[in-house]
């Protein structure tokens, strides 16, 4: 029996991210927050091996991230304008939730299937943000893969890195709707 919840479907079919740097407080409380994480932990997990976990990042660590990506930015020489750029994403009011993609051993499960289940929890925690009233962006950047940020602001193994930071605050301006893909375009009927 077709069970269809038009609701949630139309959320899909409408929803859009909230430029992180448009993102004030308030942010959610933690009562609020561990919701949002719950629901973003019901995310396809072949094996249940769960590799990924969440760091979130509110005001006071927020501040330590800006200091160091300003520190690790210059040290890497990157352009003043991408480096502001990163820096603006994380001193809004907004909390940050790092989705850490942490890989676990196993014969059974590739580690392609383990990084594609990471990629998964970001867009449920994003979508279950949206569909809670809040603005929310999935972003990664350079802070996701370089090594020395990950270790001195993450504390993150050589193994590990950022599938997305997620940005989850009050929305001050709702963005203009953008291009969609025309799915004619980009699929394909195999009918034998």
């Amino acid at each position: 029996m077709l069970r269809k919840n038009t609701e949630v479907v139309d959320f899909l079919l409408n929803r859009r991210s909230r430029p992180a740097k448009t993102l004030v407080g308030p942010a959610p409380t933690q009562d609020e927050l561990r919701v949002l994480l719950t629901a973003a932990a019901r995310t396809p997990d072949h094996g249940k091996l769960e590799p990924w976990r969440f760091m979130v990042f509110e005001e006071k660590s927020l501040k330590r991230l800006v200091d160091l990506t300003n520190k690790r930015g210059k040290q890497l020489n990157k352009p003043p304008e991408k480096l502001l750029k990163t820096l603006t994403a994380l001193q809004t009011g907004a909390t940050m939730v790092a989705v850490v993609f942490s890989p676990r051993e196993s014969i059974k499960i590739p580690e392609v299937e383990q990084i594609l289940s990471a990629g998964a929890v970001c867009l449920s925690l994003l979508n279950v943000a949206l569909a809670s009233g809040w603005g929310a962006n999935w972003l990664t950047d350079w802070i996701a893969t370089e090594r020395v940020f990950l270790k001195q602001g993450l504390g993150l193994t050589d193994k590990e890195f950022v599938a997305g930071y997620i940005h989850i605050g009050t929305e001050s301006i709702i963005p203009p709707e953008r291009p969609r893909p025309n799915i004619e375009k980009i699929t394909t009927w195999v009918d034998s």
